[in-house]
């Protein structure tokens, strides 16, 4: 998945923000986070269909909470 902002500075924002927490141990999905200029790449990897739905749906959650807060703060 790659999430596109309109400049690195606020894509470093949203990666500092989702990389804060690490996974809960009985989640089986992994999620890999990197930042390539204002491009937020996310990978996910899961033995099972429905862990990834799980983490993926969670992902989406915050990283719409993390816009919007970007949004209505500013940087």
């Amino acid at each position: 998945l790659t999430v596109p902002f309109p400049d690195s500075k606020t894509a470093a924002i949203a990666y500092r923000t989702l990389t804060v927490d690490k996974e809960p141990k009985r989640s089986s999905a992994v999620k890999n986070l990197q930042l390539n200029d204002n491009q937020l790449l996310v990978q996910f990897n899961s033995p099972d269909p429905r862990s990834l739905r799980v983490g993926v749906n969670s992902f989406l959650d915050l990283l719409k909470l993390t816009v919007e807060t970007i949004e209505q703060f500013g940087e």
